[in-house]
């Protein structure tokens, strides 16, 4: 325990030996309104007693919110497991290893990581992860830059305006054009799409389901991005790969995604994970690191890594990416999370996410000034139309206890009455009918 003195006198000899008059002179280069109002502070406490009353301030705190909220970051139940082995102090790092050849079993985590990614989006390669989805989505714009040439990217609106403002930002000192295309009924507008796709496109981006909730099938669109010459990338939500058709199954070239709902907490925003999968002709053109599985003079089976393709392992302009970091321990998380469920957990984990979904959709049918949108099919995200502003609502069911979702007006001009609803497999039938109760009443 760190000494304090109490005593004038040892407080007098503490400020000599270091060569100031008084408590005040230690302050004096920080402007006055910005100083300290008091250092009246209590005396120390045990570890205890400090315990229990950060746990009576922290009972003051509103009650839990139920979160209806979604939006690309989910509120999925992780289980037990997924705590009790990433805790394991041999996993105590966020970072790919320096040294992989002494790191065998990082390594192999890392491979089963990208095969669990592989197997999701039925694409051939995928790397040992990066930041976040934006930041993926990011990488995978850029990787079409360079496979094609080209320098204009077509971007549907219906991906998360998030993405969308990181994919400008990351981009806003580089030549490249983009076209946003409008989102028409929930779905992709085709003849927008097919009028700006032209032999100067490197790329059209999509997501799905997309930022209202719509699942779509891209199949059409991705063929006649091919047949134009350009690359087709789409950004999806990994949990509903268990039912929905994967990106690789439509064809696309490059699939991204937040890997925040395999066993990654909310915890406040981050940190997350960033997937990305690519087909084979894709590869040298990947940002970060791939791990490879080989074998020693020995025979016997060993992990390395592959492919690093950032400046300091290859000639600089031959780099793909700053990136050399990746989110190793929540891909570890996103790992040991794919292996407790297993193939069959996770179709059923979508099956469940999408059954609740749609109850609360035929609960909320039947409340007066509440109109759900359904031009288009959804997973477990919906957008509903309200009598009154959403965002006046949302702040109305905090009060009752409801996170109850996003309102849309914040991002989507004209959208002000517009609220999107998130429902996982945490939500249960009551929860689910509270909501849509207190919803009626909000109204």
């Amino acid at each position: 325990m760190n000494y304090v003195p109490h005593t004038e006198t040892e407080k007098n000899q503490m400020l000599k030996a270091i060569g100031v008059k008084s408590v005040a002179d230690l302050f004096k280069d920080i402007p006055e309104d910005l100083r300290p109002g008091s250092f009246d502070i209590p005396k120390g406490k045990s570890e205890f007693e400090v315990i229990e009353q950060l746990k009576s301030l922290s009972r003051k705190n509103a009650a839990r919110l139920t979160d209806f909220v979604g939006a690309g970051f989910y509120d999925h139940y992780i289980p037990a497991a997924v705590d009790a082995l990433a805790g394991d102090p041999k996993f105590y790092t966020a970072y790919t290893p320096y040294q992989p050849e002494c790191s065998q079993g990082w390594l192999q985590a890392i491979y089963e990581y990208q095969t669990v990614i592989c197997e999701l989006t039925s694409l051939e390669v995928s790397n040992a992860s990066l930041y976040d989805g934006g930041t993926a989505l990011y990488e995978a714009a850029m990787m079409a830059v360079r496979l094609t040439g080209r320098k204009k990217i077509i971007v549907d609106s219906g991906v998360s305006l998030i993405y969308r403002t990181m994919l400008y930002t990351y981009t806003s000192n580089l030549s490249i054009e983009f076209v946003e295309t409008p989102v028409v009924h929930g779905q992709s507008c085709r003849e927008d799409i097919y009028k700006n796709l032209d032999d100067k496109t490197a790329a059209v981006i999509v997501q799905n389901p997309n930022f209202f909730g719509a699942v779509d099938d891209f199949s059409d669109i991705v063929e006649r991005v091919h047949a134009s010459g350009a690359l087709a990338i789409a950004s999806v939500y990994p949990v509903s790969l268990g039912m929905l058709k994967s990106p690789g199954e439509m064809g696309f070239d490059i699939a991204t995604g937040e890997g925040q709902s395999m066993g990654i907490p909310l915890s406040f925003g981050g940190p997350y994970l960033g997937f990305i999968g690519v087909r084979k002709e894709c590869m040298r053109q990947m940002p970060g690191r791939i791990v490879g599985a080989a074998v020693d003079k020995d025979g016997k089976r060993g992990f390395v890594l592959t492919l690093q393709a950032r400046e300091q392992h290859i000639r600089r302009e031959r780099a793909t990416s700053n990136i050399c970091s990746n989110e190793a321990l929540c891909s570890l998380r996103a790992v040991i999370y794919a292996s407790l469920l297993g193939r069959n957990g996770i179709k059923e984990l979508a099956q469940l996410n999408y059954q609740k979904a749609e109850f609360a959709k035929a609960s909320l049918d039947k409340v007066p000034g509440v109109k759900v949108k359904r031009s288009s099919p959804t997973f477990n995200e919906f957008t509903v139309e309200l009598s009154k502003n959403a965002d006046e609502v949302a702040h109305r069911m905090i009060n009752k206890g409801f996170a109850c979702g996003l309102p849309l007006g914040r991002f989507y001009k004209g959208m002000d009455n517009y609220l999107l609803v998130a429902v996982t497999e945490k939500r249960t039938k009551s929860e689910i009918v509270n909501f849509v109760n207190s919803l009626e009443a909000a109204l």
